[in-house]
């Protein structure tokens, strides 16, 4: 051991630190493989309908949502594998620093000279994001083609998946490009304090973002259109004004076009709420409880419902409790709770980056031996340095984000929606194939939400009461 201590005294503190960030993530990568072992073992070994779930699970769904869930996890144990072998094989191999010499060959071409840093950063994050969305292409097209597919809930073509993947990529460069050009200014011009300007920047682009995506954004790619005058937009209106919820409009978007999952969100700031509702979530809206029209062509043709594997969806009272559920999270300040942690780790982030951006040992362990970019600089420090960090923030942000899901769920009790929202979590299980039985380690390290027994348990004493 001593003699091992010396040898790594020994090294460089560029191939100390380079070792250092490759053996952390094969850590990580190998407590992940770890975790998702023990959860195949539980979707492997639980066959039956547990005695507790017999009430609320039939056997068949049971059956279903376990080979589904199997099916995902040995998914993610190999594609999980590929990415950590190809991220390791970028960095022994010097990936970047030849992707960063290949960026300053073509923004040379084009005229611009080592002195233009911002035209060859993006020019790199153009390759780079290239690279990533090329590489998990193959992944992508698995999952939705035969996962999805063979489980029930891919609804899109392989023409409409294609169109989809480059207009997402398209919108992604058209935001991303932009913003990190004048993020790369703001710290070359910001001098000893550009970590604040800096956070003030991104903390203003993150605040537009949330507030056009729903109104610009995201209807380049689903179709969304207000809530249709009745009972069910009455009640909802009723129920926000009866919080002081700001709603001002309510939309259902079209997401059966692309899957069969569920959801339901708000968003918008001040006296400017908004709430969508996917149509899956909708009993009498969703596109796969009803039989597609004869002669439908254009895009409802190109996404054509595959009505083998319909989807309940919820009824109006148990649609009421889920928006009480998410109201919850706004009226107990959940939503800006999230925004201050966010920013306040952002603004720790840019500081500790202001103070390391200086050590030209960072740079040289990653191959930048005669040049310290700043947009290397932000990836070395953010993605490499920061990941001890980062593991440990997203794990306690998992712990605080499950004592907000029984917050909110009791809130919707609050309302009277207790018994509504009970049978809204065994439907929505339902629908999605949700597996209702977990490794406590695994559930613990990676569930945002409670266990669906442990939320119902906690609504099934409101009942009795």
């Amino acid at each position: 051991m001593a003699l091992s201590g010396d040898l790594w005294a020994e090294l460089p503190a560029e191939r100390r630190i380079f070792c250092s960030v490759l053996l952390f993530s094969w850590a990580v990568y190998l407590w992940e493989a770890f975790l998702a072992h023990r959860q195949r073992r539980v979707y492997r070994t639980t066959t039956h309908v547990p005695q507790e779930l017999g009430q609320i699970m039939d056997s068949e769904t049971f059956e279903k949502s376990r080979l589904y869930q199997l099916d995902k996890s040995t998914f993610s144990f190999w594609s999980g594998l590929y990415s950590e072998v190809e991220g390791t094989m970028i960095l022994l191999c010097g990936g970047i620093p030849f992707l960063w010499k290949l960026s300053g060959q073509i923004s040379g071409r084009a005229g611009f000279g080592p002195e233009y840093e911002i035209v060859q950063s993006l020019v790199f994050l153009l390759l780079a994001t290239l690279f990533s969305a090329l590489t998990g292409l193959p992944w992508s097209l698995y999952n939705t083609f035969v996962i999805e597919e063979k489980h029930g809930f891919n609804q899109q073509t392989l023409g409409f998946f294609f169109k989809d993947a480059i207009k997402k990529f398209v919108v992604t460069q058209c935001i991303l490009l932009p913003v990190t050009s004048l993020l790369l200014y703001i710290i070359k011009i910001g001098g000893d304090y550009f970590f604040i300007y800096a956070w003030l920047f991104t903390l203003v682009v993150s605040l537009v973002l949330v507030t056009i995506y729903a109104d610009y954004i995201a209807p380049l790619f689903d179709k969304f259109i207000p809530l249709p005058e009745g009972e069910l937009k009455q009640q909802i209106e009723t129920m926000a004004k009866s919080i002081d919820f700001p709603l001002t409009k309510v939309y259902v978007v079209e997401g059966s076009k692309r899957s069969s999952h569920s959801n339901a969100y708000f968003y918008g700031f001040f006296k400017n709420k908004r709430i969508v509702l996917f149509d899956t979530l909708l009993e009498d809206y969703s596109a796969l409880n009803k039989e597609p029209a004869e002669g439908e062509d254009g895009e409802s043709e190109e996404t054509k419902s595959k009505t083998k594997n319909k989807k309940q969806g919820c009824k109006n009272e148990e649609v009421l409790a889920v928006l009480g559920h998410e109201l919850g999270h706004w009226k107990l300040g959940h939503t800006v709770k999230n925004i201050i942690i966010s920013q306040m780790n952002s603004f720790l982030c840019f500081f500790l980056f202001a103070v390391l951006i200086g050590q030209k040992e960072l740079f040289a362990a990653f191959g930048f031996y005669d040049t310290q970019p700043t947009l290397i600089g932000l990836m070395i420090i953010f993605q490499f340095i920061f990941s001890p960090y980062n593991e440990v923030l997203s794990f306690c942000l998992t712990v605080l984000s499950r004592r907000f899901e029984f917050q909110a769920d009791a809130f919707a009790k609050e309302l009277g929606k207790a018994k509504d929202l009970y049978s809204a979590l065994i439907k929505l299980n339902k629908d999605n194939l949700g597996f209702p039985v977990s490794d406590w380690i695994f559930s613990m390290w990676h569930y945002s939400h409670p266990p669906l027994l442990e939320r119902l348990q906690a609504l099934k004493d409101a009942k009795q009461e």
